[in-house]
């Protein structure tokens, strides 16, 4: 890795610093881009992927919620599930609380 500090150094005795603008700009530039592409691009493809399993659940899918507790999908609301955890026990959670959906079967 090029070490900012040399890079950004004022230019030595008689020299001029014309390059030394330029090259910041690079580095700055640099920087941004691979900020861009392994921060903020996977980021983003995470939370489609989020979206998308959220949006695709469907009644009797099995769901593995945030704090653990395994159920299956009983009834969907707007921004809630009603997810039965066992045989007459049924408990309403958030869809944001839904870690994990397994297919029906």
């Amino acid at each position: 890795m090029i070490n900012l500090g040399i890079i950004l150094m004022a230019p030595a005795g008689g020299q001029d610093g014309g390059g030394s603008i330029a090259s910041t700009l690079i580095m700055f530039g640099s920087i941004i881009f691979i900020f861009y592409f392994m921060i903020y691009r996977p980021q983003r493809k995470r939370a489609k992927e989020r979206e998308a399993l959220i949006t695709n659940m469907a009644k009797g899918d099995k769901v593995i919620l945030s704090g653990g507790m395994h159920g299956r999908i009983d009834a969907i609301e707007d921004s809630a599930i009603l997810v039965q955890v066992a045989e007459n026990t049924k408990i309403r959670f958030e869809k944001s609380a839904v870690n994990q959906v397994l297919p029906k079967g």
